[in-house]
């Protein structure tokens, strides 16, 4: 009897446990780094301790660090790519190829130890290889310890010094930076400009710099009553010498960047029940009113995305005048102000980048591989924002990404969304792929499976895959779990290749005082089709017609069900008790978020 009881406690425990277990095992790193800036120069000494812990089941010999800002100089990856574009990208390289050796880029390694012990390393312009002095093994953790010289190079691409709006620092991808091991194996891709993906972890980070400068940045800042500028009263008489040490800790992320000028504003808001929102930009600026006029529309966009997506999770926030064009970062985003002289312009690239938090920041897929999760879920999410906070009314929010992908269709130069994000042949291509056909990759999917459906699946990707890397599939499984229908084809057909959607109404005949209308699907990729009837009278019928491979349809409210339609077969009809005499207009897709390429033969009119 104590056998059986001893059993069933340890089955309970097991069960117990799985549930518990993590949904796939990621790495976990925990920074500590002290910086000491020269501003004259624009170049930093400092240390980095970085603890890291290994939760696969491999033993690692050797780890991979990035070096981003060795890109930027003549010769590189980075510059090598952007000379021989096809496209329009051969900006970088023309001003790499001009500017002095001052201006370059340059990170040095000085020294590295593991738990105390030298390691043998090598750069590869923007990757270090570490052959470990010992394994890793699965479970435990190891100390590195570095020391680096940086030399910040000329604002070409994100970050560097003396921006366009003369910002001193716009420092993003600006630390040895250990690159991610999952489930794939290490991946220590050389940077070439584009995308990004990281480690989860904590980072406890010092600053040293001249007391005139103002900093900001990821994380919160755990000696305000040193600093003033704005973070608190300033205790007089706490600064020693001409130099102020910033300290800032930042828990939870897989990034952190700061900007630091001497001319910095800073303004802040408190959101009821959210966080602090910080807005960073310049005194000597051209557009210092349209920097004030545009925060509270700013809070309403975070607002607007924890209330529909999931609550924003950290207690800071800050938006800055640094960089080019604008990018996310952990807890804070880098914005340009000459890139964004309107107001208008100011709340698109605002929204946009906030709403990155989430998608990419706060999921932290592989960018690399899936930049449609990560730029195409933002561009969808930013454009409805714009549309709620700003009250454009527009019925397809998205509605641009459309053109643009229709126009890229037309040209004959697509490729499929699951390209490398280094690897597209042109610039355009994978902006339409990434950006404009990623978006539409979620709003069709609403089209799919319906509103109510589809606000709850971005719910339950929130709730269940922050924090923890997803994958496309991981998103797809929300949608199926919470609309009870199979999926998988319109992940495959939609981001694996280069099928097109295009259906038509073939003929619509009189059959006995009712109407026949036969449709034909012309592109090679099934869908679902929602078809309008409207009447003479002045009414109208709506119709959904499921696709087979769906086992199912998205919930039929106003919509009369007809039998599902095979995507193997070319021709579908059916009838409507309903003279054709009586018909004046049939449309397919009558709010337009299928992205069918020919919409012309979408419609007929009597």
């Amino acid at each position: 009897m104590k056998k059986i009881f001893c059993l069933i406690v340890y089955f309970f425990y097991l069960a117990t446990f799985c549930q518990e277990k993590p949904v796939r095992w990621q790495q976990q790193v925990d920074y500590k780094m002290v910086v000491d800036v020269d501003v004259e120069k624009h170049t930093y000494e400092g240390t980095q301790r970085l603890v890291y812990k290994n939760n696969s089941p491999d033993e690692l010999s050797r780890v991979f660090y990035h070096l981003y800002f060795n890109a930027f100089k003549p010769g590189t990856d980075l510059e090598q790519n952007s000379r021989n574009s096809v496209d329009d990208s051969r900006s970088m390289s023309e001003k790499l190829l001009t500017i002095p050796e001052e201006d370059w880029g340059d990170v040095q390694i000085k020294s590295l130890l593991q738990d105390g012990v030298s390691v043998n390393f090598k750069v590869e312009e923007t990757i270090l290889i570490v052959d470990l002095a010992k394994p890793i093994v699965p479970g435990k953790k190891t100390v590195l310890e570095m020391g680096f010289f940086i030399q910040t190079p000329a604002m070409i691409r994100r970050s560097g010094k003396e921006s366009e709006d003369n910002v001193a620092f716009s420092m993003s991808q600006w630390y040895p930076k250990i690159c991610q091991y999952d489930d794939e194996g290490w991946h220590a891709n050389p940077y070439i400009g584009r995308e990004f993906y990281g480690v989860w972890g904590n980072f406890d980070v010092t600053i040293n710099i001249d007391k005139d400068y103002t900093v900001a940045g990821s994380g919160y800042l755990q000696n305000p009553e040193l600093i003033g500028h704005g973070y608190a009263p300033l205790k007089k008489g706490l600064i020693q010498g001409d130099k102020i040490s910033w300290r800032f800790l930042a828990h939870d992320v897989h990034d952190f960047s700061w900007a630091a000028d001497p001319h910095f504003i800073h303004d802040f808001i408190d959101i009821k029940n959210g966080p602090r929102m910080h807005f960073f930009y310049k005194s000597d600026s051209d557009y210092v009113e349209l920097w004030k006029d545009f925060q509270q529309n700013s809070a309403e966009f975070l607002r607007f995305f924890s209330k529909t997506i999931g609550k924003y999770p950290y207690d800071q926030y800050s938006i800055i005048m640094a960089g080019d064009g604008g990018m996310e970062y952990a807890m804070c985003t880098f914005i340009d102000g000459v890139g964004h002289p309107t107001i208008e312009s100011l709340y698109s690239v605002t929204s946009h980048e906030i709403a990155h938090t989430w998608f990419q920041f706060l999921m932290a897929t592989n960018e690399s591989k899936h930049a449609w999760m990560d730029e195409g879920f933002t561009s969808y999410i930013d454009d409805v924002a714009l549309n709620v906070v700003l009250n454009h009314g527009k019925a397809l929010p998205n509605a641009n990404a459309y053109q643009d992908y229709f126009k890229w269709v037309a040209s004959g130069l697509e490729e499929p969304m699951t390209t490398h994000a280094d690897r597209f042949k042109y610039n355009s291509g994978y902006g339409m792929s990434s950006y404009d056909k990623g978006s539409i990759f979620l709003s069709q999917l609403e089209y799919v499976i319906g509103k109510v459906n589809f606000d709850n699946t971005l719910k339950k990707y929130f709730k269940d895959w922050s924090f923890k890397h997803p994958k496309p599939n991981d998103f797809l499984r929300c949608a199926e779990k919470i609309s009870g229908l199979e999926l998988d084809w319109y992940l495959l057909d939609w981001t694996q290749s280069t099928m097109t959607i295009d259906y038509a109404i073939s003929s619509v005949e009189e059959d006995s005082k009712k109407t026949k209308i036969l449709l034909r699907r012309i592109g090679q990729m099934g869908m679902p089709i929602d078809i309008k009837i409207f009447l003479k009278s002045g009414k109208s019928i709506m119709y959904n017609i499921p696709l087979t491979k769906m086992r199912g349809s998205k919930p039929v409210k106003n919509f009369t069900l007809l039998d599902s339609w095979s995507w193997a077969k070319p021709e579908y009809g059916f009838y409507i008790d309903v003279s054709k005499s009586d018909v004046s207009k049939i449309i397919i897709d009558p709010e337009g978020k299928m992205a069918d390429v020919n919409r012309t033969n979408n419609i007929v009119i009597f």
